[in-house]
This record gives structure tokens, sequence and C-alpha cells, in this order.
């Protein structure tokens, strides 16, 4: 994969500043040169400070700061590969320079050499730039903690982000082909292929495989709720409901399983079985707004109170998207019953205009 466009404003923040060094020890001539370059350069000339750090290099052949320089420079023009001698020489000559290992890194990744760019970053825990790095080299393990860890410092990140994905997707390939390929019939690899197959839409391959997964661990946490979610997929309530009871038997505690159950027998007309689970599962993890959504369906002719306190909820959780859209035309039929016209008007306006600012094919 090319880095070199994304890296772009990674490089300019790494070569921004350049720090001074005692040149007592230097020749005139090279220090004279160095600041020609260095005032070239802030003018944008960076054609005129290569000249100059080029001459300045030539006067003093171990002056380490013209060669950081110079690298610098053409890193500035995207000319990574002649950055990369000028910066390798310098690293040699001020092995304890950040700046130089940092910038030689980035050309050296922009190059597509990520394996030798790998030791620079990780001395200076540059984990952005060592993420995409081990990233590369098909490292993904270690791409994935370099990057959360990245992440935890910018995280609104848009590039940043993408590669994490891109590593969290890799590595999840390939731990998937490692278990399918070293363990074919384990429950786990059946569990997998039976996602995958879920995944695709392939339902009675999925069916199998989760069947046959479940006769190799029946009380394996997941697998009923799993299998559940594929006959759900199908509108096949009564036997996701089945799915769901034993998934519901195995962890009592989950209010995603709470919320399954409880939402197939919606599905099928058992409000008052419905609303015991839907609130279960809104208990355990209040704020939901799929679950508060649906305990105010399954409690809409039942319970005023709950199926009001629920919706609202769930219209100030959601704001302008169709759920809350829906929530509101729930709310507007509650209390149209109760004679609350002038507020089930003001609802029904709500999921109007709603309605007309969100697409019609935007997710629930």
């Amino acid at each position: 994969m090319t880095v070199a466009l994304t890296l772009a404003g990674m490089l300019l923040l790494a070569s921004s500043s350049i720090p001074p060094r005692q040149l007592s020890e230097v020749p005139l001539e090279a220090t004279q040169h160095l600041q020609t370059g260095l005032a070239l350069e802030r003018q944008h000339d960076f054609d005129g400070a290569i000249r100059e750090f080029l001459e300045a290099a030539k006067a003093a052949p171990d002056y380490d700061l013209a060669l950081l320089n110079l690298g610098d420079a053409y890193m500035k023009k995207s000319d990574f590969s002649d950055a990369i001698p000028p910066l390798k020489k310098a690293s040699k000559l001020n092995p304890s320079s950040d700046v130089i290992k940092k910038l030689l890194g980035y050309a050296l990744l922009a190059e597509g050499y990520a394996a030798e760019s790998i030791p620079y970053f990780e001395q200076v825990h540059e984990y952005r730039a060592l993420g995409i790095a081990q990233m590369e080299t098909g490292k993904y393990v270690d791409a994935v903690a370099s990057l959360l860890a990245a992440s935890a410092q910018t995280p609104n990140d848009p590039d940043l982000l993408f590669y994490l994905g891109r590593s969290s997707e890799a590595l999840s390939s390939q731990s998937l082909e490692r278990l399918l390929t070293q363990f074919p019939d384990s429950d786990r690899a059946h569990q997998s292929l039976g996602r995958h197959y879920f995944d695709t839409k392939e339902t009675d391959k999925a069916i199998r495989e989760y069947q046959m997964a479940l006769r190799a661990r029946p009380n394996l946490p997941g697998l009923h709720l799993e299998l559940g979610e594929v006959f759900a997929g199908t509108s096949d309530w009564p036997n996701a409901e089945a799915e769901f009871r034993k998934e519901v038997a195995i962890q009592p505690g989950s209010a995603e399983a709470a919320y399954r159950l409880g939402y197939s027998l919606l599905q099928q007309g058992k409000m008052e079985e419905a609303a015991e689970e839907l609130q279960r599962s809104a208990t355990m993890q209040p704020d939901n707004a799929d679950t508060l959504y649906a305990l105010g369906k399954a409690t809409l002719n039942s319970d005023a109170l709950v199926a009001e306190k629920s919706l609202t909820r769930v219209a100030e959780l959601e704001k302008d998207t169709r759920l809350a859209a829906q929530a509101y035309q729930a709310l507007a039929t509650l209390h149209r019953k109760q004679g609350k016209t002038d507020l089930a008007a003001k609802e029904m306006s709500e999921f109007q205009r709603i309605n007309a600012l969100v697409p019609q094919n935007q997710p629930k």
C-alpha cells in the first residue's frame, strides 16, 4: 500500500522544528550556508535551501545539523528517496537525536521500506506511524496495539481510524484463517462459518453450521443468540424465540439476550411476556434506544406510563433519526387515545419533520 500521501500531514508535523546545536567546532563557511538555507526554507524556496544545505554538508561532511536540514528540506518537497541518505548519515553521527530518527522513519515508510522504519518509530514512540509500518509488514497484532495507543491521543483522526479498521480486519481475517485451517472441526470453526454464512445471507448453511457447533457445546454462551439472529433474519420468530430463551437460560444477566427474546415475543404479539423481558433488558442496560422503543411498543396498550416514558426517552436520545420519528409516531398514537390531541398533533408534526429530513434508507 502506498502511504506517502497519507503521511504528508504527519511529515509536516514531524519536520516542523529542528533543534539548535552548538556550532563552535563547525567551520564558518558551513554555518553560513546553513543559515542561508534556513532563511530560504522559511520563504518556501526549498530548492534554494537544498543547495545551501548541500554546500554546508560539503564544507563540513560530519555536520549532522546540515544533513538533518537537508533531509528535512527534501521531505518537504515529498522527495523521500533523496532524503534517506543524508538522514541515515545524520543518524550515525548523532544517534541520540529523536528528530532524526522520526524523520528517517517517515522517509523510509513513505518509500515503502516499512520494516526498516519500524525500529526508528519504536525508539521515539511514534505510535501512529509505527502502527502503519507494522500493518504494512503483516504484524497485525502489534499494529492494532500501536494504533490504539495513537488513537488515545488523537481519537478523531480519520486516517488513524482508517488504518485501525484495516489492521483489525486483517487481524480478524488472519485469526479466522488459522482457526479454520488448524481446527476445522471445532465448535468455534463452525460458529465462525455460521456467522460468515449469515453475513452472506446463506441461511440454510448458517443454521447447519450453528447446529453443528451446538452439538459440540450446547451451553456455549453466544451460540444460541447468534442462531436466534439467523432465524430472526428470516422472520422465523418461533424458532428465534426458542433460541433466545435458551440463551437467556445460559446468560440471565445478558441485556442483549433479554432484548432479543423480548423483541421476538413482540413480533408474535405476546405483549405481556415481551414487556417483561424488555423491561429486564432496559434495567440492565439503561438508555438503549432500541430496547426502549420495543418496550414502548409492547406496553402501548397495557401500561401508558411505561410506554410514554420509554418512547419519550427514545426521542431524546435519538434526536433526528428514523427511530426518533417512529417514537414520535407511537407517542402521537398513545396521546390521541388519551384525548391529548394538541400534544399528539405536535408529535405527529415532529414525526413528519424528521421523516422529511432523514433519507428513507437510513437504518433504524
